[in-house]
Order: structure tokens, then sequence, then C-alpha cells
């Protein structure tokens, strides 16, 4: 079991996303009413070579990312209608709550647990050094799984977010991903 900078475990929810409508209305109320900060946006994200049950997929999101505590928080925003976890959420329940994150050691093999079990994988891309993968267990509530790599970009990524979010005092809310 591998351990983030930030000391989150792999086999862990180490994430909470959320689907919204306006990713900057969405950091808003984050930065405003939670007290959550820095966000760290990513405008466009398409991630390459994404697979959307079992096809090709070029749908493009806006990602911000915080962390509340030790719980990374994660907004998404649709930038497009190609087929995609995000969109077929909005479309089966509307906005708002989406998937937990686990970080995992090795998302292929956690995936095909999870198969075995009765989860299909809905979604999977290349991201930051390894393959991110969603988990969907037939339901609509309460949502996917995602299947983090404990990569050390992952680390990297995730440990300088929780670090800007330790002691933040409100300035430079949202930064560049």
């Amino acid at each position: 079991m591998a351990e983030f900078g930030f000391g989150q475990k792999t086999g862990q929810i180490m994430q909470m996303a959320y689907v919204v409508e306006d990713i900057r209305a969405a950091m808003n109320w984050w930065i405003m009413d939670a007290k959550t900060g820095p966000w760290f946006l990513l405008e466009s994200f398409t991630g390459p070579d994404q697979i959307y049950r079992g096809e090709q997929s070029q749908a493009d999101v806006a990602i911000a990312m915080s962390f509340a505590g030790h719980m990374n928080i994660e907004l998404i925003q649709p930038k497009d209608d190609f087929p995609s976890v995000y969109k077929e959420t909005i479309d089966t329940r509307g906005y708002g709550f989406h998937h937990v994150g686990i970080a995992v050691d090795d998302t292929l093999a956690e995936s095909r647990a999870y198969q075995a079990r009765g989860f299909a994988e809905a979604f999977s891309a290349d991201v930051g050094g390894g393959r991110v993968r969603y988990m969907d267990d037939g339901k609509t509530e309460p949502g996917f799984i995602e299947l983090i790599p404990g990569v050390p970009e992952m680390d990297e990524a995730f440990t300088r977010f929780y670090l800007a979010s330790q002691n933040w005092n409100g300035e430079d809310p949202i930064r560049e991903f």
C-alpha cells in the first residue's frame, strides 16, 4: 500500500467529485461559502485515449481541484455534448455528486476485481502517468467509483494542491492547474 505525500494511502477514498453547470460559479460557492481553496483550474481536458462505454470518446471538460482537509474536491464541467460519464450523469440525474475517487496501486487489477463483483468499466483515460478508470455498478446512486493510479505524477499533483490548501488565507483563490 503506497502513500501519497499528503498522507493519503492507496486503497482509501481520497476524492469527492461533482459535475457542475458553471465551474467558475461552483468554485465561487466553495470559496465564499465553504471556505475551501485555492482552486486549481484546467480550462480544457480531453485526456488521451478516452474510452467511454467501450468506444473512443473525445469529450472535453473543465476541471477544478482543491482540498477540504485531507479530502480532494473535484469539480467537472462538460464543455460539449459528446457522450461521457459526465453527460450521462447530468442526463440521468442532473448536476451534483458524480463519483468518489479511490487511489489504488494498479487500476487495471482493481478494475478487474470490481468487474468480477458485477461492476462495468464505464470510462478510462490516461491521466498524469497512469490510467484512471470509472466503475459503474449499474445503479444511478450514489455515483461512480474512480480508480486513481497511485503513481508519482498523481502524487505530485495532489500533494501540491493539498499543500496549497494548508493555511490558505483566501488570496489567489483560482490558479492554473
